[in-house]
């Protein structure tokens, strides 16, 4: 890859955006800046929606009295189906478990993708500790 003025200044080179391996093993993805922005907004929006929901989900597996507890007992009552509560508290709570689980990976896989110009975290670390 060259370094030219253009990536300084935000524009768009003849440079080939894809996988970088770091030191630790970790595989980077360099993107255009708008990209990482879009990419960035939306997995943590993704992964703390997932989170949050997740912890609903648990919520209503434990608390008898939860509000989407109610509101699923009702909506299969109206359907005809009546399932045990240690079933209902069951399946609750792996989908939380599943929930919070997507959330965590979408959040790690958001982490992969960096723009053109942002050094490696870790490298810049090492380099401040040799200069002090």
């Amino acid at each position: 890859m060259t370094d030219s003025s253009d990536d300084e200044a935000g524009g768009e080179s003849a440079d080939v955006d894809g996988p970088t391996t770091t030191e630790g093993g970790r595989r980077d993805v360099v993107v255009p800046m708008r990209l990482y922005k879009t990419v960035t907004v939306f997995s943590t929006l993704i992964a703390v929606a997932g989170v949050v929901f997740g912890f609903v989900l648990l919520d209503a597996a434990t608390i008898r009295l939860s509000l989407l507890r109610r509101l699923l007992i009702g909506l299969l009552g109206a359907l005809g189906v009546t399932p045990p509560s240690t079933v209902l508290s069951a399946v609750l709570a792996v989908a939380g478990l599943v929930s919070i689980t997507v959330g965590a990976g979408v959040y790690v896989l958001g982490t992969r993708f960096r723009a053109r110009g942002m050094g490696n975290p870790q490298e810049d670390a090492d380099e401040s500790s040799d200069n002090g």
